[in-house]
């Protein structure tokens, strides 16, 4: 049986240490300063970011959208009989919710990327804001468009 000796003595690297590292060389942590978390990126924070670009141009390009809030609601209350709708404006309100589960899950995109993912959530908000208007979805940015 080999006898064991009692704690090794401390190493010169170990001794030199700041008192602020624990055992394995890590800085401590406290309630207050968190460890730094990168960006949360979620499918609903993505379409509030296309959905709120979208709305700030029409609202910057139109003054009847000046006062008109656009909302985000996940699914609509009841479907219709010519099927899920994508939005819903309430014009004495000023208001339009656009329902991001059916934008999203329904939208046929040629390609699932996430370039075409934030158009067709664009477009989608220009359709809305153009039936609130009674007007046609390329009316609302003609010079957007106007290198096609």
């Amino acid at each position: 049986m080999v006898a064991r000796r009692g704690r090794s003595p401390r190493r010169a690297d170990a001794a030199s240490r700041p008192d602020r590292h624990g055992r394995h060389g890590r800085q401590g942590r406290s309630s207050v300063v968190r460890p730094p978390i990168g960006p949360l990126d979620t499918r609903f924070e993505r379409f509030d970011v296309a959905v709120g670009a979208a709305s700030e141009f029409l609202r910057s390009a139109w003054p009847e959208l000046h006062d008109v809030s656009f909302e985000i609601g996940s699914m609509p209350p009841h479907s219709h009989a010519d099927g899920i709708p994508r939005w819903h404006i309430d014009r004495t309100a000023k208001r339009i919710v656009l329902f991001r589960i059916p934008i999203e899950r329904l939208g046929r995109l040629h390609r699932d990327d996430e370039l075409h993912r934030r158009m067709s959530i664009e477009g989608t908000v220009f359709r809305a804001a153009a039936e609130y208007l009674d007007r046609d979805p390329w009316d609302l940015g003609p010079e957007r468009f106007r290198y096609f």
